[in-house]
C-alpha cells in the first residue's frame, strides 16, 4: 500500500518491557531478559503490537507473559522507539522497566528462546541499537526502581 503524503499511514502502535531482575553471583547483581524471535533471528526485548482497544502497559505486560512465560512488576515508562518497518510503514514501540515476578518459558513459533545476561552482555546480545539504547535507559531508572 502506497501512503499518500496528505494522509500519512497511521503508526503501528506496539509495547513492551526492559525485563530485569536481580541475580546473586552476577557481577552488578542485575540481568535482563533477551528474546531470540526466530522469523527474524534477531534478540530484542519483549514487545508485541497492542489490541484493537487496548492500553500500552496492558500490551507490554501481555507481551511479556506471552514471549517470557513471566509475570511482571511494571515501573517506570523508558523512552519510546519509532522507526519505519520493511514496507515504509512507520512503528511506535511504548516500554517500560519491569521487574521479573513467577514464571517458566516455554518456547514457541515467535519466541525460541530466552536469555538472562548481565547489561553489558544484553547490549552486545542484542540486535537493534534502539534497543541496546533501552538498557541504558533501564539503568537510569534503577537507582529508585529497585529501591
Amino acid at each position: 500500500m502506497k501512503e499518500h503524503p496528505a494522509h500519512p499511514a497511521p503508526p503501528i502502535r506496539a509495547a513492551g518491557c526492559v525485563l530485569w531482575r536481580t541475580a546473586p553471583g552476577v557481577p552488578g547483581g542485575l540481568e535482563i531478559a533477551l528474546v531470540h524471535r526466530p522469523k527474524y533471528d534477531d534478540w530484542s526485548h519483549p514487545k508485541g503490537k497492542l489490541k484493537q482497544g487496548e492500553e500500552p502497559l496492558a500490551a507490554a505486560v501481555r507481551e511479556v507473559a506471552e514471549e517470557t512465560g513471566m509475570a511482571c512488576e511494571p515501573g517506570a515508562p523508558l523512552p519510546t522507539t519509532r522507526y519505519r518497518v520493511a514496507d515504509g510503514r512507520p512503528k511506535e514501540i511504548r516500554y517500560w522497566a519491569a521487574r521479573a515476578a513467577a514464571g517458566t518459558f516455554v518456547p514457541s513459533r515467535e519466541v525460541d528462546r530466552v536469555v538472562w545476561l548481565p547489561p553489558a552482555a544484553a547490549r552486545h546480545r542484542l540486535t537493534q541499537g534502539h534497543d541496546r539504547a533501552l538498557v541504558d535507559a533501564l539503568l537510569a531508572t534503577l537507582p529508585s526502581e529497585a529501591a
